[in-house]
């Protein structure tokens, strides 16, 4: 393979390859992972030349962050940069409680994560959801602080709207906003993303293969215990259309030689320079055949076919139940 592209996160952050490794599935939400496994993937993808990797410090109530720390002992921390989520509450059944952004609790969020990390800073800081009970200004000015202090080098934020995007970015310079993003996932087209773009804010786009579902390797009869199995679009008629979408996509795929995760993950970086996707790949396997997206090039012909097979707005069910949904501008 060649090298991997790189592409800046906005115009106050800085390069990173063109696509990122998303850590959360192996520690949390998707059922048991191996963890050598998990290792060995974090670096195959260094090994690869990808730079990027996201967490959050309540994956796997800071397992994560501990299993990225582990993984990077042989490896330099300056040749990757880690984009941390905070401020998820969560408890000892795994259950949510909430979000909690306040001022004060950045710091002390942070303190754990460097722990845990063993690191100095972290490269990309953001809060995980909005919390209601706090005025953006106020969180985005403490982890300014931080950044002053050298603990964080960039700020982000998580699954906001473009209010919300506005406010921040008067307060100190976003580098990137991460939210879902996919092919049957394209909420952020109509003001969000031309909001990004107005200020100069790149977007990490998660869920590119939309947790599996687009992958081309779910199918009817797989059954799950994670989170997928309240997944609106997992679920009885919703899941019989959607991979009936899957389908159309698997022909276009067979087409050009790529595999189905192929084609929807290259149709997300055909969106823009600005957008970064993050594969949660959790075996080396997967990780492979995610970077042959990289070489995947899609002509006005193959767009054209891919928006007929999968049509703005063609998935059946929501992305989140209802509880999990962020709170966009948009939805208040």
């Amino acid at each position: 393979m060649t090298a991997i592209p790189q592409r800046h996160l906005g115009t106050s952050g800085p390069a990173v390859s063109a696509l990122g490794l998303g850590c959360m599935g192996m520690s949390d939400l998707y059922g048991p992972a191996d963890e050598a496994e998990s290792i060995a993937t974090i670096h195959a993808a260094i090994d690869a030349g990808v730079n990027l990797l996201d967490t959050g410090d309540f994956y796997g109530m800071g397992h994560n962050e501990l299993l990225i720390n582990q993984a990077l002992r042989d490896r330099n921390r300056d040749d990757v940069l880690i984009s941390v989520k905070f401020g998820a509450l969560r408890d000892a059944d795994g259950g949510w409680r909430g979000n909690d952004a306040r001022p004060e609790a950045v710091g002390n969020f942070l303190a754990y994560t460097l722990r845990r990390l063993g690191t100095d800073h972290v490269d990309v800081y953001r809060p995980a959801r909005l919390d209601p009970a706090v005025p953006i200004e106020e969180t985005v000015g403490a982890i300014a602080e931080e950044v002053r202090k050298g603990h964080v080098r960039h700020i982000g934020l998580s699954e906001v709207g473009s209010e919300t995007l506005r406010r921040a970015h008067a307060v100190h310079p976003i580098a990137d906003l991460q939210i879902e993003y996919a092919l049957i996932t394209r909420g952020i087209e109509k003001d969000i993303l031309p909001t990004a773009r107005e200020l100069g804010i790149a977007v990490t786009a998660y869920g590119v293969l939309s947790r599996g579902l687009i992958s081309g390797h779910w199918t009817a009869s797989r059954e799950t215990k994670d989170f997928r199995a309240v997944s609106p679009r997992f679920q009885g008629e919703n899941l019989d259309h959607n991979l009936s979408l899957v389908e159309s996509l698997r022909g276009i795929a067979a087409d050009k030689g790529v595999s189905v995760a192929q084609l929807a993950i290259a149709w997300v970086l055909s969106r823009g320079e600005d957008i970064v996707p993050l594969v949660g790949a959790r075996r080396r396997d997967r990780l492979t055949e995610a970077l042959g997206a990289l070489e995947v090039t899609l002509t006005d012909a193959d767009l054209a076919a891919i928006e007929s097979a999968v049509p703005e707005g063609a998935a059946a069910g929501d992305r989140y139940a209802a509880l999990q949904m962020a709170h966009l501008d948009s939805e208040r």
